[in-house]
């Protein structure tokens, strides 16, 4: 029987080198979800990239997830993931996604959880949120080539 973790979700036990790109080629808001989706795909962690789109799009028409500062948290509930999952792309250029500060996003990430968990998926967007108040972080990761750097920058 594997022993159940009891320790919260974060940024350091969630995000991986294989979930962060930083060169994300998407020119719109449902291309860069698409190509966050596939990296999740990719590193095993969503089982049905159609329903975990649908529920990442549904999310979006009722609030855009862009935030502030050029950072957008498109996430959702989904059956297709057995834990929290999570994925960070970085854009080579900025993208239009219906922000509140109208400002256009370079810096994506990406959560989905099961449908009837919800502490660690708040727990979570609380977390990524807190993080990006600083503008020197945001430039950091920016500037940064290396994915293992930016999950540092992230998390320290």
């Amino acid at each position: 029987m594997k022993e159940r973790k009891l320790h919260l979700m974060n940024l350091k036990t969630v995000l991986t080198t294989d979930t962060v790109d930083l060169h994300l080629k998407g020119t719109s808001k449902e291309a860069i979800i698409d190509e966050l989706l596939d990296i999740l795909v990719k590193a095993g962690k969503v089982k049905d990239k159609t329903a975990a789109r649908a529920c990442v799009l549904d999310r979006e028409r009722k609030m855009s997830t862009g935030m502030k500062h050029g950072i957008a948290i498109p996430h959702g509930k989904t059956d297709s993931v057995d834990d929290l999952v999570a994925c960070m792309g970085i854009s080579d250029n900025p993208v239009d996604f219906d922000s509140l500060d109208q400002e256009p996003c370079r810096i994506f990430i990406m959560t989905l959880s099961p449908v009837d968990k919800t502490g660690p998926h708040l727990q979570f967007l609380a977390e990524v949120s807190l993080l990006f108040k600083s503008a020197e972080k945001r430039q950091e990761i920016l500037k940064s080539n290396d994915k293992s750097e930016v999950i540092r920058i992230l998390t320290e």
